[in-house]
């Protein structure tokens, strides 16, 4: 019993001897054709740096203004007895656009009147008989003040009753009217808003290191996020002459034309000003770029000799660049490249440096400056 278990183990070691052998034999046939395995070169597109004379431009962010705009409202009190305005409506300086009741002033004016008249009967009876000797010269002095009194006080009247009638100070459109008929309106009481939209001032400030580029008149382009295929044009027209002590900005002001009444005060809006000089620059499709916090890098194509084989193919070199500005697709590259070199153009998330590639640009995107993607 005891030769029969002894037997039965030994065969059982020798099993397991024979399976662990072919075990490792299977492995270290997998690690050496692992070593000799070549994997496939990537298909990739690529592009060219390229030298190119760029605008510089300044860049930041504004807010709309009306060259005339105003909060309309009563300069004296009364009941709104008629509304002439519709809101949201254009009107014409001067026109009309509430009347408050004035009955009492009319009635007042009606009475200022009568004095008047009486004043100046007074005046003439009183001159007449200056003239005869009959009136002393300070019964003709007294006669004629209590005319220009009556006189004055009339013409206090009627600029209070020009007040009951508000107009538009001068011609733009309406905002939402604040009143309804039959309300009592208080001195300084608001009624609609009124903006003069064309021309339309936009402020923005930079910082002050840029203040000995900018001069009166330059070339501004306005962006702004509700018109996105429409951009706007104007001029620098005033730079303050005094830095915000807090932020260290210069404040300034572009003005630009606004026909379709399309910028509204209060929208935000991006400014660009166009500085006059160009500047040489690299530049690379955006696309090439593989970003990451430690550095951004692209892909150089190279020409790479296999050791074994002897043959000439083509390998990724990663290289780390400085950015700057961007346009449209492009990227400026500040240092770390050279005109004419090429770079791998599109996925780059998924190489890595010396991986063969194999260059494919039959499907390759063409960047553009001024890019219009069709599913926007």
């Amino acid at each position: 019993m005891t030769r029969k278990i002894i037997l039965t183990i030994v065969g059982l070691l020798i099993l397991v001897g024979s399976l662990a052998g072919l075990k490792l034999l299977q492995f270290q046939t997998m690690a050496a054709q692992g070593a000799k395995f070549v994997p496939p070169p990537e298909t990739v597109t690529t592009a060219e740096v390229k030298a190119d004379r760029w605008q510089p431009t300044l860049t930041a962010i504004g807010s709309v203004t009306a060259v005339q705009g105003v909060t309309v409202s009563a300069e004296t009190s009364g009941t709104v007895k008629t509304i002439a305005f519709e809101s949201g409506a254009m009107v014409k300086a001067g026109e009309a656009l509430v009347e408050l009741d004035a009955a009492i002033e009319q009635a007042q004016l009606r009475s200022a009147a009568a004095s008047a008249d009486l004043a100046r009967a007074n005046l003439e009876r009183t001159r007449t008989m200056r003239g005869k000797n009959l009136a002393s010269a300070a019964d003709f002095d007294a006669a004629e003040a209590q005319a220009k009194q009556t006189i004055a006080q009339m013409d206090n009247i009627r600029a209070v009753l020009a007040k009951k009638t508000i107009r538009a100070p001068f011609a733009g459109r309406l905002g939402i009217r604040r009143v309804n008929l039959g309300q009592f309106l208080d001195n300084g009481a608001a009624i609609v808003s009124l903006q003069s939209l064309d021309p339309v001032y936009v402020d923005f400030a930079l910082p002050q290191r840029y203040l000995a580029q900018l001069r009166p008149g330059m070339t501004v382009r306005v962006a702004a996020d509700a018109f996105p295929q429409r951009p706007f044009a104007g001029k620098l027209t005033a730079i303050s002459p005094e830095v915000d002590s807090i932020t260290r900005n210069i404040r300034l002001q572009a003005s630009l034309a606004n026909p379709e009444d399309r910028l509204q005060p209060g929208m935000y809006v991006e400014v660009t000003v166009v500085l006059p000089e160009t500047e040489p620059v690299l530049m690379i499709p955006a696309t090439a770029v593989l970003y990451a916090p430690y550095g951004d890098s692209v892909f150089l194509i190279e020409e790479k000799q296999d050791e074994k084989t002897g043959a000439v193919g083509k390998a990724l070199n990663q290289k780390f660049v400085r950015l700057g500005p961007a346009r449209g697709d492009f990227v400026v590259v500040a240092s770390g490249l050279a005109a004419g070199q090429t770079v791998v153009s599109t996925g780059v998330f998924k190489l890595r440096n010396g991986m063969s590639v194999v260059v494919d640009n039959a499907l390759a995107p063409q960047p553009q400056f001024a890019p219009k993607p069709t599913n926007s």
